[in-house]
């Protein structure tokens, strides 16, 4: 059986990302701030179904966690053939006024420690001639977005890392696949501080939804792709716009 570690695992995507893939007969590494809801879905997932779980509560928005957390999985003996890069949070608001505290964070998590994450087992993944990288980027990645500049500038650099890496190691037998979700019901909005979640609610896809849709194009070996035909269409019409109409559009959404 197959292991999988999966960052940000206490809610939302990440934690029913875990329920696939336990679902699919993976043994699961679960990391995350809250230790409680670790626990909880530790406790779900081994009533549920026949196989491993481990957890590893730590905050991976800090300096040098992506290596602490490697060493903990290595210390308990643990190979993982795929590592899902799901943590992440945005900030919502002009940069003059976000808290410089929240931005470092942000940019630590969403960007470092994803790349430290994909470096570390990456390199164990080529020594066992196998494995699968999964990146969770964004919609929010093919555009600027005001009131939101850092989090959009975060994701672009995961599409373009991930689009990358996954040419380095197309012929070690290690696939790198990036997803790029919408608006997803999850606990996005609140972390991120939106004053309105109007567009968060509706018809959006649920986490669950989500989880499921990157299961499935990890099995395809898929290297970049797009949650939902809207977003796919929106994403595609980007191209043909100037970048200046593209931000325009983008500060108005977010307004």
């Amino acid at each position: 059986m197959k292991t999988v570690l999966i960052t940000g695992a206490s809610s939302g995507i990440g934690r029913e990302t875990a329920l696939v893939f336990a679902e699919k007969g993976y043994h699961v590494v679960l990391t995350a701030r809250r230790a409680d809801l670790l626990e909880s879905l530790k406790k779900e997932i081994l009533q549920k179904h026949k196989v491993e779980v481990s957890i590893f509560p730590m905050d991976l928005a800090q300096n040098e966690s992506a290596e602490q957390l490697f060493k903990k999985v290595q210390n308990q003996k643990l190979k993982i053939d795929v590592l899902i890069n799901n943590a992440g949070f945005g900030l919502y608001g002009a940069l003059l006024e976000n808290d410089p505290k929240k931005i470092e964070q942000m940019m630590v998590l969403n960007m470092i420690t994803l790349t430290q994450l994909s470096q570390l087992f990456g390199k164990e993944m080529v020594k066992n001639g196998q494995g699968n990288i999964v990146n969770i980027a964004s919609t929010a990645a093919f555009q600027p977005i005001p009131n939101m500049a850092v989090y959009a500038a975060t994701k672009a650099y995961v599409m373009n890392f991930s689009d990358a890496l996954a040419y380095e190691l197309k012929r070690k037998n290690v696939k790198v696949t990036c997803i790029n979700p919408g608006a997803t019901k999850s606990e996005f909005a609140q972390v991120a501080e939106f004053k309105s979640d109007a567009i968060f609610k509706g018809n959006i896809p649920s986490s669950r939804d989500l989880a499921e849709f990157i299961f499935t194009s990890m099995q395809k070996e898929k290297v970049n792709v797009i949650h939902g035909l809207k977003n796919a269409f929106m994403a595609w019409s980007i191209r043909f716009a100037p970048r200046i109409v593209t931000t325009h559009i983008a500060a108005k959404m977010m307004e």
